[in-house]
């Protein structure tokens, strides 16, 4: 089946191109084989269209994003560029994408495949069965609300401050998102704040009681400081379903959520906006959690199972292809079965592979799932 849905991809700095490109063998895979097509456009992102251009997104490359029906996102960043003035460095390419694109829900799942439960530092029996989401609020809060700066104080003293701002409006859409994801998986929300100690806290608890009350009809809700979350997640992780937070402890939380896994190059992401009342179309972006891990760069020994995971959420989410997002998640897991692994989740008695290796035994095991 041929397509006329554009797909852009933004491969980035570091071990991104290298994961993205064995990604895109699984996309060529799906073209000879199952015969659907997209159209791909690639673009610079980060400190690769810095160098080319000055500046971490150029206008050209952000209209391209804009016009995709999704985004395909490796890594930005780098030691590189520590020196480079703030609005330049490459990780404001992708703030700006998430902000021009307005992808405000963020879904950083965390789940154990049952080969890698020995993977993970905790015990087998507090993971086992893991399958948690958990969704940050992606465009508000500390990291773009006003106002923030570095003043001096006196000739030997500055202060840095921050704001962490939210408003009603921008709770609620994103605890409705929590609703309608709960909705699809067990039906428990755990809001999470520090509504005892900051007024964004306070708000934040307020608005996602009434929401419930209004629109959480067979949704359990509970709420949950930030800190004991933390907590509860190396504790009892599988207490939890959906998780909803805001865009500062949902950095911190998905992080650590992301260990109990086994390893950051297994957990993808997805970042969603609103739907267009008018066009239907709904802006969204996926990546893989584990950035740009620089000191492994071009080494050929990262993980590309997020970045290929990530394409399943994309399949999942943004082309209404369920049908492929379960093919590609069973090979993963197949491929994990059959022993060779990556660095990262490398296993006494397991062959050690490097990137290609990995994708050719996920393909082989494609293969073997669809003859």
């Amino acid at each position: 089946m041929s397509s006329n849905r554009t797909l852009m991809v933004l491969p980035g700095d570091g071990v991104g191109p290298e994961v993205v490109n064995e990604t895109l063998r699984v996309v060529d895979w799906l073209a000879k084989n199952k015969n659907i097509n997209f159209n791909i456009k690639e673009g610079l992102v980060g400190g690769a269209s810095f160098d080319k251009f000055g500046t971490p997104l150029s206008d050209e490359t952000l209209a391209d994003t804009m016009d995709a029906d999704a985004v395909l996102f490796g890594a930005v960043g780098g030691p590189k560029y520590d020196g480079v003035e703030f609005e330049k460095r490459p990780e404001n390419g992708l703030l700006r994408l998430r902000k021009e694109m307005d992808l405000f829900a963020n879904l950083r799942p965390a789940m154990v495949f049952p080969a890698l439960v020995d993977a993970s530092s905790l015990k087998p029996e507090i993971i086992s069965g893991l399958d948690i989401l958990i969704l940050r609020e992606l465009t508000g809060g500390i990291y773009f609300a006003e106002p923030r700066g570095i003043d001096e104080i006196n000739a030997e003293q500055k202060k840095g401050y921050d704001t962490n701002l939210y408003t009603t409006p921008e709770i609620e859409r994103i605890g409705r998102v929590a609703f309608d994801m709960a909705r699809a998986r067990n039906g428990k929300v755990t809001s999470v704040e520090k509504a005892n100690v900051m007024m964004s806290g306070v708000l934040w608890r307020e608005v996602m009681i009434n929401l419930h009350k209004k629109e959480g009809a067979g949704i359990d809700i509970n709420h949950m400081y930030a800190d004991n979350c933390a907590m509860q997640l190396v504790r009892d992780p599988n207490q939890f379903d959906v998780i909803v937070t805001d865009n500062l402890f949902g950095d911190i939380l998905s992080d650590c959520a992301a260990m109990l896994t086994g390893s950051l190059g297994m957990l993808p992401s997805a970042s969603l906006g609103s739907v267009d009342k008018n066009t239907g179309k709904r802006y969204a972006m996926y990546e893989p959690v584990h950035g740009s891990a620089p000191d492994i760069a071009g080494k050929g020994l990262a993980n590309p199972l997020a970045e290929l995971l990530s394409l399943s959420m994309l399949f999942r989410y943004s082309f209404d292809m369920k049908e492929e997002a379960d093919l590609i998640d069973k090979a993963v897991s197949k491929a994990l079965d059959a022993g060779p692994r990556t660095p990262d989740i490398m296993a006494k008695g397991r062959e050690k592979v490097g990137t290609t290796g990995m994708m050719d035994l996920v393909i082989h095991k494609l293969e073997e799932l669809t003859n």
